[in-house]
């Protein structure tokens, strides 16, 4: 148990943000495998201000706590003012979690996401700003640094100086992105240095990545994302081994299928079909990745499935041929 301002973390597990996937249905899905907190997709502060309908549709979601709101922007005084709108819209918001991390060229273009990390005073104002508006803990994802700037120590101590509640960091500089290995060598034991809690973000596809990059940083939370598409048990393994020091073997093709097809349901249910298979598309392949001679079974998945009827087919045959074998680790990075 360890704790985000006043907020009770009972786990170890902090649910990533992605575009695109981590909605209300899929967080929903997540839970019960051991997520400790969860973050929405990205939010647009101006489109919360204003009530756009995409951004106003990252804040309906019920009480399933602790759920964190992340936003981006790079004006202290609007995200202050989408913070404070964002809870008179959504009082199930626990926590407000600011993005300073995010690489992707249009963020960065404006202003937000990683480039707030050349103005390290900036990102400390953000936080102070919001502090000031709201009353659920605030918090802070960013990334080593950019270029060949690594700078994250000074934006941490601007962002303990404004009483930040915890810190997420992708173990990479903006210019990496999602490529190649995090540096986590460079953030060895961080959280010893830190006045409030460390999560830590980048490549955790098993549970060795997470017991490795733990115990080189001292971390007090672990962020899945990536490697938990397709892959939710990963996120039961890591809480059960921080729980009892038990390690679980890797799920079977035949529970692989019975969870994509729940997490099938809870898309239907939330985006309705067309919409939830184009996202399936892209992550139902996942299920089955780490199994022996499955591409032929991922590219059916990728292009065949147009209903819920073709992808229960194709799984339901995946489950014929192979549901005993068992998901193996080292392939999961490279087909994810």
């Amino acid at each position: 148990m360890w704790k985000i301002g006043d907020l009770k973390i009972d786990g170890r597990v902090v649910l990533g943000p992605m575009s695109g996937v981590t909605s209300r249905s899929y967080r929903d899905f997540m839970k019960p495998f051991g997520v400790a907190l969860s973050v929405t997709e990205m939010t647009s502060d101006v489109g919360v201000i204003h009530g756009l309908r995409r951004s106003m549709d990252y804040l309906r979601f019920g009480p399933n706590p602790p759920t964190a709101l992340q936003l981006f922007g790079s004006d202290p005084s609007v995200l202050a003012q989408a913070s404070e709108a964002a809870l008179k819209a959504n009082r199930n918001i626990d926590v407000i979690d600011i993005n300073m991390g995010c690489p992707v060229a249009k963020v960065v273009r404006n202003g937000s996401g990683s480039a707030l990390m050349k103005d390290p005073k900036k990102c400390g104002d953000i936080i102070r700003s919001i502090k000031r508006t709201v009353d659920v803990p605030v918090t802070a994802k960013i990334r080593l640094g950019y270029g060949s700037n690594i700078n994250y120590e000074q934006v941490i101590d601007e962002l303990e100086g404004a009483e930040v509640d915890a810190v997420t960091i992708h173990a990479r500089t903006m210019e990496e992105r999602y490529t190649g290995t995090p540096h986590y060598d460079l953030i060895r034991g961080l959280q010893e240095r830190m006045s409030v809690p460390l999560i830590i973000s980048g490549n955790i596809y098993s549970l060795d990545d997470a017991i490795n990059d733990v115990g080189m940083t001292g971390a007090s939370g672990i962020m899945v994302a990536r490697g938990g598409v397709g892959n939710p048990f990963l996120i039961t393994q890591i809480d059960r081994y921080y729980r009892t020091g038990e390690k679980l073997p890797n799920p079977t093709i035949d529970q692989q299928v019975d969870w994509c097809l729940e997490l099938a349901d809870g898309l239907i249910a939330e985006k309705g079909e067309e919409l939830a298979m184009n996202i399936l598309r892209g992550v139902a392949p996942k299920f089955i990745s780490g199994c022996y001679r499955s591409r032929a079974y991922r590219n059916r998945l990728a292009i065949e499935t147009t209903d819920l009827e073709s992808l229960k087919k194709i799984l339901f045959e995946i489950r014929d041929r192979m549901g005993s074998e068992r998901i193996r680790t080292e392939c999961l990075s490279k087909d994810n």
